[in-house]
């Protein structure tokens, strides 16, 4: 099987992480992962402050910058690194996957959408959108928002949070017909499991797996519609757990 994080941030993109990125995809490849996806905060969520004071072109080098220092390590290591966009509303987070840095550059329209017009705009332009953590519980998110029509996707298993907000997070997606992903969160890199125990997790990684290697962020997309992959977390040892359920096929959703 081929192993692929689906979720993951890195510093000093994202104001959250604490690991690198050549540290974060030296931890995957370390563990046997296959490849990983690059999910830094967007301009709308926790990014460094930094990006904060500079305009638009110059946010969109920044942010893309620890996923092209990821995929230069990756290559010379032997990983595939992949990029991805996680947006943010007040703690309402969505993975965006099949976007590159250009379009992001060409369009800093979609600073000033609302999410329920800032997803579809991203959906017609080619994205495959997945909300992550739907019902994360968390000081700062004043109350739980859900986005049905306005995704692919959403992300059942999230091994960086409770695992009730995950069982009811199954429930939503097969009630609503979405599919389904699987993600670490992970914001530490290498000290992943000692920060999951230290918060009181399970000190476990998730992501997705397949029977043939992702070659491209189309490629995932096209497996993930065509429930050619599963989800999965391993423990600190090395353990492997499947969990119920494909990712499709795919229910209509364009």
């Amino acid at each position: 099987m081929y192993r692929y994080e689906t979720h993951c941030h890195t510093a000093p993109v994202s104001q959250c992480a604490s690991a690198s990125a050549e540290d974060t995809v030296r931890f995957y490849k370390q563990i046997g992962y296959d490849g990983i996806f690059i999910t830094n905060h967007f301009l709308d969520g926790n990014i460094c402050p930094d990006a904060r004071a500079m305009n638009y072109a110059d946010q969109i080098e920044f942010y893309f910058s620890d996923y092209e220092k990821a995929a230069a390590y990756g290559e010379k290591i032997g990983i595939k690194v992949f990029p991805g966009v996680e947006l943010s509303y007040k703690g309402t987070d969505f993975l965006v996957y099949g976007l590159e840095k250009e379009w992001y550059r060409t369009h800093p329209e979609i600073m000033a959408m609302r999410k329920s017009e800032e997803l579809p705009y991203l959906m017609n332009a080619g994205a495959f959108i997945v909300q992550a953590h739907p019902y994360r519980e968390a000081y700062y998110i004043d109350h739980i928002r859900l986005f049905p029509r306005c995704v692919h996707a959403v992300e059942v298993t999230n091994s960086g949070q409770a695992w009730e907000a995950n069982a009811i997070t199954d429930v939503y997606a097969e009630q609503y017909g979405l599919l389904k992903t699987c993600g670490s969160d992970n914001h530490w890199g290498s000290e992943v499991f000692a920060k999951l125990r230290e918060k009181g997790y399970r000190p476990a990684i998730a992501g997705m797996a397949g029977e043939t290697a992702v070659s491209s962020v189309q490629d995932y997309i096209a497996q993930v519609r065509g429930g050619m992959m599963r989800m999965f977390l391993m423990n600190e040892r090395g353990d492997i757990t499947e969990m119920n359920g494909q990712s499709g096929p795919d229910r209509g959703k364009k």
